[in-house]
This record gives structure tokens, sequence and C-alpha cells, in this order.
């Protein structure tokens, strides 16, 4: 009598089991059809809601001009062309001098006199 409740939970235990398997198959594979086109709207989503809400993210001016001029020795004008040209590229290039291909916009600003204009 013991050995058949024994066996009768042990039936019970894997009929659920295997339900419970069959049932994830079952809804992975509705998801897979369902998720592409879910993830094509998603994406078009994404699209419009950058258009409708995208603002330049906020950029430090001030310490990215303060690293990128603290070896020179005319610090202020390297502060005041760093920061014009900042305000106008939200990028400063790495390090006190070169790097300029980080931040093309920086490194193509000319001055009237077409020399560079970002230090």
């Amino acid at each position: 009598m013991e050995k058949m409740k024994v066996v009768a939970f042990v039936t019970l235990i894997s009929l659920l089991m295997l339900s419970q398997v069959l049932a994830d198959l079952s809804s992975s594979s509705n998801t897979e059809t369902s998720s592409a086109s879910q993830i094509q709207t998603n994406e078009e989503n994404q699209v419009e809601a950058f258009k409708r809400t995208y603002h330049r993210p906020t950029f430090n001016c001030g310490y990215a001009c303060a690293r990128r001029c603290r070896e020179t020795s005319r610090k202020k004008v390297c502060y005041r062309a760093c920061g014009s040209c900042c305000a106008k590229c939200q990028c400063v290039p790495p390090g006190t001098s070169g790097n300029t291909a980080a931040c093309p916009c920086y490194a193509n600003l000319r001055t009237h006199g077409n020399k560079l204009k970002c230090p």
C-alpha cells in the first residue's frame, strides 16, 4: 500500500513537470513569431520617441577644458578658446593636445584667419 502511494506521487509530480515543460515550449514558439513584429514596432516607437524628445546631453565643458588646458602656459587664452569650441561641439578631445579624431567638430573649427581655433 505504501509503495503504491509513492508511485502515484512520483507519477503525479512527473506529469506536472511534463505539462509545465510543454506549456513553456508552446509559449516560446508563439513568442518567437510575435517577437519579430514586436521588435520592429519597438524600434519604430523608439525612433519616433527619439525624434520627439531628443535633447543633447549636458556636457561639463568647464571640467573638460580644465583638463585640456592644464599644461599650457597661457591658461586664460586656452580656457576661452576651448570653452567656445566646447559650447559649439559639446565635446573636447582627451589629453592636453592632439587626439582630435575623438571629436571631429572640435578639430575642424577655424578662426577668421583659417587657423585652428580649438586648443
